[in-house]
């Protein structure tokens, strides 16, 4: 019975998502939006523990002199970017690459840089956080000359809605490795980058329980090591680059390369990367706080003592997903 019970829940969600994906490419963006803000609007009265944790890592953003009626409105529109950000995924497939690259902005045009160490036979290493929309910046570098590049998905349940979106990703010129099961990705994507090529990875948040600690809006957090060690060991150029949105568009700032230490163990060189990366997320978020989707844990003091795990080794398996439903859906580690 309870397996029959998880088929059709399984069933279900994936029939929801095949709607959205039909139903949202069908109507104006202007009902669209309304819609998607709608929601959004919903979810932050109800004050879930996503909204909870959403609004206690705001809170470190805009300190603590910031009144409780200013976190609330950071708060309700953050919860009105995130909605925004699935509305354009149902319906990035009627958004022309012609209008992505038109209505997106790169202040500095630090992808140049990008670009000319690829030229050069270097491969660039893009660590992102959680902010913004992603598939709508992997869509604008790919047309501004990317070709392609590699990351790193979850695996969402049920299996039909992950392979929905592994082919959703890949018809944009993703090459996505799963984060679970298969080869190494840490391998895979040092392959890639070897041969010069492009990987993107967010890195924002601690999936692995093996993350780096790094200072963070003044707290300790723990921020994925793997850009950082990739770059190490392969030669790359780490590159962090931070989202928002625009109010008819999209915003990227890509920051310029993070060069590996000439000094200290392939560990203590990730870590000092690692936390040079914080500093770049610190000042793009702090720029565009309603665009930072982190709906989970990020702050070491936010974590049950007893179960934070020790920091673990810059070989760590990676294992940094991708997909919102990761980013912000709960309340989880």
């Amino acid at each position: 019975m309870r397996g029959t019970l998880a088929a059709a829940k399984d069933w279900l969600v994936d029939r929801g998502y095949a709607l959205g994906w039909a139903l949202v490419c069908r109507v104006p963006e202007s009902w669209a939006r309304r819609a998607f803000f709608f929601g959004g609007d919903i979810a932050w009265r109800r004050q879930g523990r996503g909204v909870q944790r959403l609004e206690a890592n705001l809170r470190r953003i805009i300190g603590p002199q910031a009144s409780g009626k200013e976190l609330r409105a950071l708060s309700r529109a953050g919860m009105r970017s995130y909605a925004r950000y699935w509305m354009e995924v149902f319906r990035l497939q009627v958004i022309s690459q012609e209008r992505i690259v038109a209505s997106t902005v790169s202040p500095g045009n630090g992808e140049k840089a990008a670009f000319e160490a690829m030229a050069a036979g270097r491969g660039v290493i893009f660590a992102l956080p959680h902010t913004g929309n992603w598939e709508v910046a992997g869509a604008w570098i790919i047309a501004c000359g990317a070709g392609k590049f590699t990351t790193v998905a979850e695996r969402l349940e049920p299996e039909s809605v992950f392979l929905r979106f592994l082919a959703f990703r890949e018809s944009l010129g993703f090459e996505v490795l799963p984060a679970t099961g298969g080869n190494s990705r840490f391998g895979v994507l040092a392959q890639r980058l070897r041969a010069g090529g492009m990987v993107c990875l967010p890195a924002d948040r601690d999936v692995t329980g093996g993350g780096i600690e790094v200072e963070f809006f003044g707290e300790k957090a723990r921020m994925m090591g793997g850009p950082a060690a990739l770059a190490v060991q392969t030669g790359a150029a780490l590159m962090p680059a931070v989202l928002w949105f625009e109010d008819a568009g999209w915003g990227v700032r890509v920051f310029p390369e993070i060069p590996v230490p000439a000094e200290g163990s392939r560990r203590d060189k990730t870590i000092a990367m690692t936390q040079q990366m914080a500093r770049a997320f610190e000042e793009g978020i702090a720029a565009h706080p309603e665009d930072w989707h982190m709906l989970q844990r990020v702050f070491v003091a936010d974590f049950d003592p007893g179960r934070l795990p020790a920091e673990g080794g810059v070989a760590e398996e990676l294992n940094v997903p991708i997909s919102r439903n990761g980013a912000g859906g709960g309340d989880g580690p």
